[in-house]
């Protein structure tokens, strides 16, 4: 069967946005890492286009023309904090060679789209879509004098937010999705209906006006501020600004499980996200907290709106059916729920590793959505996951009490 219209246009959309995400970067800083983590941005440049090409080629019937750039640049890494890797600016391609390679590979499938099972056209999607984001925590930590964007600073704060828990009553969560009920990837199969005991949850994600206060009795500050003379900036993507108090603090998992002890109170598992989120008060559920239509910008600050977090109080059409604000966008939001399979789970037979490979117990669900989350990924059965330590995520968080 053709590949849909549709999903031919949605991959042409995620490649400009990613070509727009390089252009970002001056052509001198290409070869820079700005992770000391990850790989070097040349590598991620060659790797969107290999993906594709490496998930598509057998399907289509294409045969290899440079199996040796199309091996380089197959997999990203993803080595605990503080496990580097060696690799020096002269071991990767020369920035010519690897931009006629993607341009060799689109022009290749792109005159055998028609023929792309429609499975692996939405994985193509969506790993660059995903990959839209996680460039841009690595391009965040690139000095902005290495980046080319116009100037763009964060809105001054407000005023301290003063939060509320809200209760949720006792209820089912239910997570994952049906099978055959669309596109997902394969950690979010099978449906899965969790018993949740009742409890309360803040109505706003922790801002960072409330973190300061722990750091001031000595917690370490997070990635995203920096002190100067006594006062308090957070670093955005393309400039300093005064830390705006009522924004969502962007922090680790572990930092957010300091905090939440320290406030005598803790972070919510993934089945209660999902009761806050997509539960009702009469009992049922919904698929977004606004209802059934899809997510729009004007309700939360995601699919690409902003570079940087707005007030925990600027969006309250995407408030949940119990008043529980932007539970989509403006940060992810961490669990303390580690990433593991739902019963029945079956990996991709073409893509084997792309979940199994993270159930180690070593990485922890997160739900919501950034600013720089693509709107297709702000589906309910969504899962993304992290080590607990990795500071450079876009991930807030809130506080339960049970």
């Amino acid at each position: 069967m053709p590949a849909p219209a549709a999903l031919k246009t949605a991959l042409a959309e995620a490649r400009a946005n990613t070509d727009a995400l390089f252009g970002v970067v001056r052509p001198g800083s290409l070869y820079e890492r700005p992770i000391a983590e990850r790989h070097r941005i040349v590598f991620y440049i060659g790797h969107l286009e290999a993906f594709d090409w490496n998930l598509l080629r057998e399907p289509l019937g294409l045969e290899a023309s440079q199996p040796a750039l199309d091996k380089l640049f197959a997999f990203g890494i993803d080595p605990p904090v503080g496990q580097m890797p060696q690799d020096r600016p002269s071991d990767w391609p020369l920035i010519g060679e690897t931009r006629a390679y993607n341009q060799r590979i689109r022009e290749r499938l792109d005159a055998a789209l028609d023929r792309a099972p429609e499975q692996l056209l939405h994985v193509a999607i969506e790993h660059r879509l995903m990959h839209a984001e996680t460039l841009a925590y690595m391009l965040h930590s690139l000095p902005p004098g290495a980046k080319t964007a116009p100037q763009a600073t964060p809105a001054p704060s407000g005023e301290p937010v003063a939060t509320r828990m809200i209760e949720i009553p006792a209820g089912t969560a239910t997570l994952g999705r049906r099978s055959g009920n669309g596109f997902g990837w394969d950690n979010e199969f099978h449906e899965a209906a969790v018993p949740t005991p009742a409890f309360a949850i803040s109505k706003y994600k922790v801002t960072n006006g409330e973190y300061l206060q722990f750091v001031r009795s000595g917690a370490a500050p997070p990635h995203f501020w920096i002190e100067r003379k006594g006062a308090w900036y957070y670093r955005g993507m393309f400039g300093e600004a005064p830390l705006a108090l009522d924004a969502p603090v962007w922090v680790t998992e572990r930092e957010a499980e300091a905090y939440a002890r320290w406030a005598g109170r803790s972070l919510p598992t993934e089945a209660q996200f999902h009761r806050a989120a997509y539960a009702t008060p009469e009992g049922g559920e919904r698929l977004y907290p606004w209802g059934e239509e899809p997510p729009r910008r004007g309700h939360g600050n995601f699919d690409f709106a902003s570079w940087d977090p707005v007030p925990v109080t600027s969006t309250p059409a995407g408030d949940s059916a119990f008043g529980v604000s932007q539970l989509l966008g403006n940060g992810w939001e961490w669990t303390s729920t580690p990433f593991a399979p739902f019963p029945g789970f079956e990996p991709f037979p073409f893509y084997p590793g792309y979940s199994a490979n993270f159930f180690d117990g070593a990485h922890y669900v997160i739900k919501g959505g950034s600013p720089r989350t693509a709107a297709p990924l702000l589906r309910r059965s969504f899962r993304n996951w992290f080590r607990p330590d990795y500071p450079y995520v876009y991930a807030g968080f809130r506080l339960v009490e049970n």
